[in-house]
């Protein structure tokens, strides 16, 4: 019998009404002792999207476990709630079935078995269906640290079948690369979908197209080296390419958000000096 000591929860609750805190109380009466640790629940209002790529960068990082996902816009509906099992039981991904958990499943590994959450005896009888995160997901991974085995919770399912995720990827048109920006952190960085490998060739100074716009960015390898006004791209701790200023918000900087295009074009000039020098020479003066 597999039973799990953690719960990683992240969902798009916020912290300003009850909802995690009901999450939380629920899953210490089923399995008390648990951990549970809070990877975020500032996730935008519904966007399963930016739900799924939260967690996608936090998965492989996150404690052996259960994985507890909520970003729900279609709560109540006909919308599959799941549990899906990776790593041969290593750790266990619950939440609804609309693309939220497949970039993270797919981090790990993918999926080796999913479970419908159907079996009313694993969940809370509730007034109204509105409210799964309390009803049926924190039950059933609180159950799953109970020591409940998977298969408990409700029928198999095909994990071919679940829902994808909705990652977008870069596309080449002529020499530009065509990305998007992928997640705007606290700080206003903009990671973007790149991958450095794929703007390797264009050296070090990169054209940067949005909108009508155009700057130049500089790849430097952190944040400090970034000159001051200077528009830097850096690797950040995911391995993407992100847009950064030193101690500045890019996305205030350059009036750009998530889900924004950014066109990467290489400079033809890049090998170039940046400024241009006249040889003088210093002669002594004639009486």
């Amino acid at each position: 019998m597999t039973s799990y000591d953690t719960i990683s929860f992240l969902s798009d609750y916020g912290t300003v009404d009850e909802f995690v805190g009901v999450v939380h109380s629920v899953i210490h009466q089923l399995a008390p002792g648990t951990t549970v640790i809070d990877v975020s629940h500032h996730v935008p209002a519904h966007d399963v999207r930016a739900g799924g790529l939260t967690l996608a960068r936090a998965a492989q990082y996150l404690a052996p476990g259960v994985v507890l996902a909520v970003v729900d816009p279609g709560v109540g509906t006909s919308r599959r709630a799941v549990a899906v099992e990776v790593g041969d039981g290593g750790a266990v991904f619950v939440g609804p079935d609309n693309g939220l958990l497949a970039p993270a499943v797919a981090m790990v590994g993918g999926a080796t078995r999913a479970v419908e959450l159907a079996n009313p005896d694993y969940q809370l009888g509730a007034p109204g269906p509105t409210f799964a995160g309390r009803d049926v997901f924190a039950p059933a991974a609180a159950h799953l640290c109970a020591g409940v085995p998977l298969a408990d919770l409700g029928p198999e399912v095909d994990p071919a079948g679940l829902t994808p995720g909705m990652i977008p990827i870069t596309r080449v048109e002529g020499d530009d690369l065509v990305a998007e920006v992928l997640w705007t952190d606290a700080f206003g960085n903009l990671q973007l979908n790149v991958d450095p490998a794929e703007i390797e060739a264009f050296g070090d100074r990169i054209g940067l197209r949005f909108g009508t716009r155009t700057r130049t960015g500089v790849r430097h390898r952190t944040y400090a080296e970034v000159p001051t006004g200077e528009v830097g791209l850096v690797v950040d701790s995911y391995g993407l390419v992100s847009i950064a200023f030193d101690r500045a918000s890019a996305a205030e900087e350059l009036t750009l958000g998530t889900g924004d295009e950014v066109v990467l074009t290489p400079i033809a000039d890049d090998d170039a000096p940046r400024g241009a020098s006249t040889p003088v020479t210093l002669r002594e003066k004639q009486p």
